[in-house]
């Protein structure tokens, strides 16, 4: 049983807002879903809560247990904030390139971080092979649970109880359409599954950065990717276990250069001081309201805040070494 005053039961149940700019843009209704209000800071605080109450469930660790996980970084937040309210131990194994906020963010929550060079999947040095090795190395009598966000599919069977109907809710069942970026896939598969019951119709897509493969399997069946991008935790080049089996009708190669005018909008014009994965699935829904035309609803996600990312997104040499603009109320020497 959850205490309805702990760190779990305050996970959702987020804030539906208009995203105006958008919505004029394209003559839709588009919504953003402020994740970032969640109490973990993202949205990635609802698979963590949703893997943890079912690995506890199936008896897979208890109270005193270690929580192992390869993470970007906000999965890690997560999981140690979901963890420290449930007396288990969180060691997190992240790529070195993420930013310095997160980081330091997860060594002050109580994780164990480790980091090491980023390099693909497909080498066995990546920080996801890393910590699956971490967590075959361990043991504890109350459990060593790897938490494996890409294939554990309580991640996106949590988007189906929890992000999907609430959206169902929030529009009063008048959606048209749903976008989002992949990370793990848990959202937008868990969101695609439950909308393919309730109303078939409803168009799925996916916002795709570049150097991710998304765009080109959706397109064309096959991941393949070129180009690198800005954005961190999303783009992804395998069909992960969440994304096993999801119905994607629709995806957008969203480049930097497209979505980055649409950050320095969210933040200095609507007040969403979100980071660029927000920025990219509100880029997205920009484009999918105009392929489907005026008069339809659609809802994205805002992600998180920008604060995990600011010594970049705010560093007017880094985005200039990227050919991307600075804000424009920086832009000044």
């Amino acid at each position: 049983m959850i205490n309805p005053r702990d760190f779990l039961s305050a996970v959702g149940n987020t804030p539906l807002i208009r995203l105006r700019q958008a919505s004029e843009l394209t003559g839709c209704e588009i919504f953003g879903k402020c994740e970032f209000m969640n109490p973990g800071g993202s949205v990635k605080d609802r698979a963590a809560k949703y893997m943890l109450l079912d690995a506890m469930d199936r008896g897979r660790i208890e109270p005193g247990g270690i929580v192992v996980e390869g993470t970007a970084g906000n999965t890690g937040i997560g999981l140690t904030l979901a963890g420290n309210a449930l007396g288990l131990k969180t060691l997190i194994v992240m790529p070195e390139t993420q930013s310095e906020e997160k980081k330091s963010a997860l060594r002050g929550m109580g994780a164990e971080l480790t980091t090491f060079p980023a390099v693909p999947y497909k080498n066995p040095e990546n920080y996801v092979h890393q910590a699956r090795r971490l967590a075959e190395s361990l043991s504890s009598d109350h459990g060593v649970f790897y938490a494996n966000q890409w294939d554990n599919q309580s991640n996106r069977e949590g988007h189906m109880r929890s992000t999907a109907p609430e959206i169902w809710e929030q529009t009063q069942g008048r959606l048209d359409a749903f976008i989002c970026a992949v990370g793990t896939g848990g959202t937008l598969a868990g969101v695609s599954l439950w909308m393919q019951d309730r109303k078939p119709g409803t168009v799925i897509a996916a916002a795709d950065p570049d150097g991710a493969g998304v765009y080109s399997w959706v397109k064309h069946g096959t991941m393949q990717s070129a180009g690198s991008s800005i954005t961190e935790g999303i783009g992804q080049n395998r069909v992960t276990g969440n994304l096993d089996g999801a119905r994607i009708d629709e995806a957008f190669n969203i480049p930097d250069a497209e979505l980055v005018p649409v950050l320095w909008d969210l933040i200095g014009k609507e007040g969403l001081y979100v980071g660029a994965s927000s920025a990219i699935n509100v880029a997205g829904a920009i484009r999918l309201g105009r392929s489907l035309g005026p008069g339809r609803t659609i809802v994205t996600i805002l992600c998180d805040s920008a604060s995990r990312y600011a010594s970049r997104l705010f560093d007017r040499d880094f985005l200039r070494s990227k050919g991307l603009p600075p804000p424009p109320w920086l832009s000044a020497p």
